[in-house]
């Protein structure tokens, strides 16, 4: 498989500031990673110090003063990645309540609702589409701050509020679940994308109940507890305006079909 990505960010800092980005496609076995990520501040070049994460996630640091940056990311992907062992720290991770998954204000309603997800294989595919039935996508209907709570009480999200809410319930039931940003390629409207991840007969399968892209074709960035893990951007300093925000992800020759029954990995 080959996926060529990009992202570019244009970014007014008023004030000295570190920034940190999770653009850059994850270290893992399996992909030959070919990319380029380029830090421009009014013409000249910052030099950024990449931090290693779980699960292959890269943060680059980015010390810088005031004035107009861009940053750009490419990168084309070869292969397809082979799933990392999974540990007992991870699961034990994955169960606990965090910050947009409070998946502890939610032990009465997701036992009512789906029972028990300890060894039932098909708890993640049925809580996924549930979410995917009942909240709407609706672009600007949620803050930042919202998490799984408010995204159940509105009714409404974007991609990273229904991986919230697919994260808590599955938690709340007894099943480890973690988020993942991705380039999709195939995502309409094309940015940087969010699904849900569950422990599943001993692997971590990948629910979308946005259904905005095929799973098979995503490529991972990050992973982690929620939104607070895997954001692209994280300001330390000054304050800073974002102009413009651009992503692409496509896949040589067709988008796979996605069939929703099916267990599908980030690969």
């Amino acid at each position: 498989m080959k996926r060529d990505v990009s992202a570019t960010l244009d970014i007014t800092v008023h004030a000295d500031t570190v920034l940190e980005f999770q653009i850059a496609v994850a270290h893992q076995p399996g992909i030959d990673l070919t990319e380029s990520m380029d830090f421009i501040l009014d013409s000249r070049g910052l030099q950024p110090r990449e931090v290693l994460g779980a699960h292959g996630t890269r943060i680059h640091q980015v010390s810088s003063p005031a004035g107009s940056l861009r940053v750009c990311y490419r990168a084309t992907a070869l292969g397809s990645a082979t799933a990392e062992p999974v540990s007992g720290h991870d699961l034990s991770m994955y169960l606990r309540p965090s910050r947009f998954a409070e998946s502890d204000k939610l032990l009465g309603f997701a036992a009512t609702e789906f029972g028990c997800g300890i060894g039932d294989l098909g708890m993640p595919a049925r809580i996924s589409a549930w979410v995917g039935s009942r909240i709407c996508y609706l672009a600007g209907s949620s803050d930042p701050i919202d998490g799984a709570v408010e995204t159940l009480l509105s009714g409404a999200g974007v991609c990273r509020d229904f991986t919230h809410l697919v994260v808590a319930l599955s938690r709340a039931v007894g099943v480890p679940a973690r988020v993942a940003a991705v380039y999709a390629p195939g995502c309409m409207p094309m940015d940087f994308h969010s699904v849900a991840e569950a422990f599943v007969d001993g692997a971590w399968r990948a629910f979308d109940p946005t259904c905005l892209a095929p799973r098979a074709a995503l490529l991972r960035i990050a992973t982690g507890r929620d939104a607070s893990d895997i954001a692209f951007l994280a300001n330390h300093g000054g304050d800073i305006s974002m102009n413009g925000l651009s992503v692409h992800a496509t896949i040589d020759g067709p988008l796979p079909m996605d069939d929703i029954g099916r267990s599908i990995a980030i690969r």
